[in-house]
């Protein structure tokens, strides 16, 4: 029997409904595959050996809660698992890095998605750097006066941490905007980290693309559309999904940065698209899958699965 691991957040803080680690977990059990569930702080090394403290179990959409303990078990994920997802949310911070590192030393009996070493060296607001044609107008700084200059440039800026997610701490701040020195000093004081600044696209307005790469090749996209008043368009805060079609420019995206996540071992990824503009590429914990199968009425996780077993 195949047996397959999520290292992610608990099970009772997800929605069935929209959680894409659910729908890979739960297809997985319909293939006949067993489940382990623990949490990033269970890990642990002991003599060259990465140990997990969690449980075996059953899933069920239809119930509440929708998952039951088949068993508690402590396993050692290089010689227990076949497989296992790095699915937790971020933020991006030490207690995250450290996982990574510490999955370094599974070794290569257990095929890690994505590969720790590389979601480590590709947080998702820089690996994008690497694409500078792709993207929008972009700077990474801790000072207020770079951000300054860039904004009189650009005018309208969205500022955010560099280490966030799911649209938390992303502000719009327009050309003459008198909080914006109030908002730096804020940001200041809750974290050390380094803000991203990049120039508004007001095409936010029409969708957030996600596209979901599959081994480096386009499994399917949503378009998020954001609420009334809003310019995050993040299904965590409210974005609407909707169906939608592919360009010419945003097929060129995926092939231009495709082949070089294929090859880093990031297998299943989201990339971020607002206006023919490429703004994140996220590696950690990439969502859509379930309303992608719902637009497009196809089974994409069992896809997923073949691909992840072809390669152990």
């Amino acid at each position: 029997m195949i047996k397959v691991g999520f290292q992610m957040d608990p099970l009772d803080n997800i929605d069935p409904r929209l959680d894409t680690s659910f729908r890979l977990a739960e297809e997985a059990e319909l293939r006949g595959y067993s489940v382990f569930h623990y949490l990033p702080n269970n890990l642990t090394f002991n003599k060259t050996r990465i140990i997990a403290n969690g449980h075996f179990v059953k899933l069920n959409r239809k119930q509440n809660p929708s998952f039951t303990i088949l068993k508690n078990k402590t396993i050692d994920i290089g010689h227990d698992l076949d497989i296992l997802w790095l699915r937790q949310d971020p933020p991006f911070n030490m207690d995250y890095l450290s996982s990574t590192y510490l999955l370094d030393f599974v070794g290569n009996e257990t095929l890690i998605v994505n590969n720790p070493f590389w979601v480590r060296n590709f947080p998702e607001k820089l690996l994008v750097l690497n694409y500078p044609q792709l993207m929008p107008a972009t700077i990474i700084t801790s000072r207020i006066e770079v951000i300054q200059e860039f904004r009189e440039k650009y005018g309208d800026i969205i500022l955010k941490p560099l280490y966030g997610n799911g649209g938390a701490g992303v502000f719009k701040i327009n050309y003459n905007d008198k909080n914006f020195v109030a908002l730096f000093e804020l940001f200041q004081m809750n974290s050390t980290e380094p803000l991203i600044a990049q120039e508004f696209l007001p095409e936010v307005i029409n969708g957030d693309k996600r596209i979901i790469l599959l081994d480096g090749e386009i499994l399917g996209a949503i378009n998020r559309i954001p609420q009334k008043g809003e310019i995050r368009s993040n299904m965590h805060v409210g974005g609407k999904a909707v169906a939608t079609e592919l360009s010419i420019d945003e097929i060129k995206i995926c092939e231009q940065i495709g082949s070089n996540l294929k090859e880093h071992g990031q297998i299943f990824v989201g990339i971020d698209v607002i206006g023919g503009k490429l703004t994140e590429i996220n590696v950690t914990s990439p969502t859509g899958l379930q309303e992608l199968e719902k637009f497009e009425n196809k089974n994409l996780a069992s896809k997923v699965w073949d691909k992840l077993i072809s390669k152990i």
